[in-house]
């Protein structure tokens, strides 16, 4: 079945994620301590996320918890994943461009 493809790269891309914002909230919490870190969340609702942090571990969470809950096939499926994968690469750039900054 296609989607099983689809589903597994996904998911590989989370674990991806998962690992980079790992070493993202690291950094924030060392900017933090040096009094860098003034903002209140990384992502507007506007990006498509519902959660409401300054570390990028709960939006890989948020995102993980979609992925469980998305429709494996009917007519739901394709908006479904295009607001999924929307929002990962939003996640993936900006863990990008927070390592690219950081160096």
């Amino acid at each position: 079945m296609p989607h099983t493809r689809v589903i597994e790269q996904l998911k590989q891309n989370l674990q991806s994620a998962y690992r980079k914002s790992i070493d993202a909230d690291g950094k924030l919490d060392e900017l933090k301590k040096a009094g860098h870190v003034k903002f209140n969340r990384i992502f507007t609702q506007d990006e498509g996320f519902t959660t409401n942090s300054n570390r990028f571990k709960p939006y890989v969470q948020e995102l993980a918890d979609e992925l469980e809950e998305l429709p494996t096939d009917g007519e739901k499926m394709p908006a479904a994943l295009e607001k999924f994968v929307r929002k990962l690469g939003v996640l993936i750039q900006t863990l990008q461009a927070f390592k690219e900054q950081s160096k």
